[in-house]
């Protein structure tokens, strides 16, 4: 047997984190429907210890684009967006901001399974950003 071949193959093989990054970025990539409800733009504040979400409304039009309420305009996907926030929600943990989100607010702000499912995906991945001091950059 040949070391070297075995250590190509080793280290061209791509490493489980790899494979798993591969599948997060294919799902990504695939198409949404949007919340009519709304949508969250996640954030960390290192300075206060806490993950934030403002929760801005929207309406859906007919070619399925979330436009602004007030003036039926499309709502970039990239880019700064000069919007108010409706309600910013705050806490010191995934499972504390989901509490707040989904069980303490009045009607709820998520319409879609779906789009509960990612929030709560994302609210983790700020965590693990604030608790390793690292950058936050929601999906």
């Amino acid at each position: 047997m040949n070391l070297t071949a075995d250590q190509d193959i080793i280290t061209s093989s791509p490493t489980r984190q790899q494979q798993l990054q591969a599948i997060d970025d294919q799902l990504s990539r695939r198409s949404l429907a949007l919340d009519p409800a709304g949508y969250f733009i996640i954030y960390i504040d290192p300075q206060q210890d806490l993950i934030c979400a403002k929760f801005y409304s929207n309406n859906i039009n007919a070619q399925g684009l979330a436009v602004d309420p007030e003036t039926g305009k499309p709502i970039p996907a990239r880019g700064k967006v000069d919007r108010q926030a409706i309600q910013l929600f705050s806490g010191r943990t995934a499972k504390e901001i989901c509490v707040e989100i989904f069980e303490k607010t009045q009607p709820c702000p998520v319409t879609l399974f779906d789009h509960a499912a990612y929030i709560g995906r994302e609210v983790q991945r700020a965590e693990l950003a604030l608790l390793q001091q690292k950058e936050y950059i929601q999906d």
